[in-house]
């Protein structure tokens, strides 16, 4: 069963589906692989006209497991090999996404294949806007005639299951100045009216780091992420800035309310004269340790169900089913020049995936 899941995580790994490219070519291989399934397409194209697909498919009867993988990785920031390569090596697979998300994509499209009962979500935009998770919440016709009871979001969790995580909130803060040779004086530097603002984003940093008022003990780290990125939009250091541009990214728990902190920002860019754009993706999921899924996952893992501070779709497709985050690979190395996963850890994963597809409810 499955033996070739490494190659098949391999292939997929030598598909360029960063989140700023079109996932079409990726789409169209993992749709070669759901013969035997009720297929449904989301199209769309995201903000930068780029066309995207999501694809949902079903077999078996309506009530049961649903796995969900997106498509999309990060950028190829920082790699010094080819990040495509899907090179196996000692029985692991490297390359971009390897481990977020191809390798678990390929575990559970092998899984499904092995089920008489299944549905798959996969989706893309997770690294970003989760516009793909949206698309199947809001458009999918093909998910609600399945009805899952619950959904497996994979992501690299070491096959521990995670019953909650936190969500994120992106703040980007835009100021303007005049775009002039610097020697001549005409100009005005954007940054010196950003500054203001960014010692304000200092201390709410610092507040969240120190203030027990806004930590949460139940995940690791307690303090909520707050990370900023400065961007100056590639200008020379003999002009003026005309625009600069704070982002920060604020992942917060179910249990922490996120509204001072808003109003605190709001108030400040006010003060600032800096522009103010906040965008929020769906609330914090989080599913009770007793919970029936959770108690059904965290049997056939052997493991207990834990917490984690990074986000996934889950946080969308909560609106359509309880979800539990599950998958294989480490989260340490996603998102980094050195991302690997284990043939072996596919495998088990595969394994699991299938346990769960076929096995029976926990009771309430």
């Amino acid at each position: 069963m499955g033996n070739d899941l490494g190659a098949l995580a391999a292939e997929l790994v030598r598909t360029d589906s960063r989140s700023a490219v079109s996932n079409l070519a990726v789409a169209e291989r993992v749709e070669a692989e759901l013969a035997g399934f009720a297929v449904e397409r989301l199209d769309y194209a995201d903000a930068a006209g780029v066309a995207k697909r999501v694809i949902v498919a079903h077999r078996g009867g309506p009530g049961g497991l649903a796995l969900s993988a997106h498509m999309d990785t990060v950028p190829e920031t920082g790699w010094t090999e080819d990040p495509w390569s899907g090179a196996i090596r000692g029985g692991v697979l490297h390359g971009l996404g390897s481990a977020d998300m191809k390798g678990p994509l390929a575990a559970i499209l092998r899984a499904a294949q092995a089920a008489p009962r299944a549905t798959l979500i996969l989706t893309t935009d997770e690294e970003t806007t989760k516009a793909g998770a949206r698309e199947v919440a809001a458009r999918s016709a093909l998910v609600r005639q399945a009805a899952p009871r619950g959904i497996l979001v994979a992501e690299p969790t070491r096959l521990a299951p995670v019953r909650g995580h936190r969500s994120h909130i992106n703040v980007t803060a835009t100021a303007r100045g005049v775009q002039a040779h610097s020697s001549t004086g005409l100009g005005s530097n954007a940054n010196w009216a950003l500054i203001p603002f960014l010692m304000e984003l200092r201390a709410i940093h610092a507040t969240l780091r120190e203030d027990p008022a806004w930590q949460d003990a139940a995940y690791d780290p307690p303090f909520s992420d707050f990370n900023l990125v400065l961007d100056n939009h590639g200008t020379a250091i003999n002009v003026t800035v005309p625009v600069a541009t704070a982002r920060v990214k604020f992942r917060y728990s179910r249990r922490m309310d996120p509204a001072p902190l808003l109003a605190r920002l709001e108030r400040a860019a006010g003060e600032c004269g800096v522009a103010l754009d906040i965008a929020r993706e769906g609330l914090p999921p989080e599913l009770p340790e007793d919970h029936p899924l959770v108690r059904e996952c965290a049997a056939a893992a052997g493991q207990a169900a834990r917490t984690v501070p990074f986000g996934t779709d889950a946080s969308i497709l909560q609106d359509i089913a309880p979800c539990v985050i599950l998958g294989p690979g480490d989260i340490g190395v996603a998102h980094t020049p050195h991302e690997r996963v284990a043939l072996a850890e596919l495998d088990a994963a595969r394994d699991l995936y299938l346990t769960l597809l076929n096995g029976t409810p926990a009771s309430p």
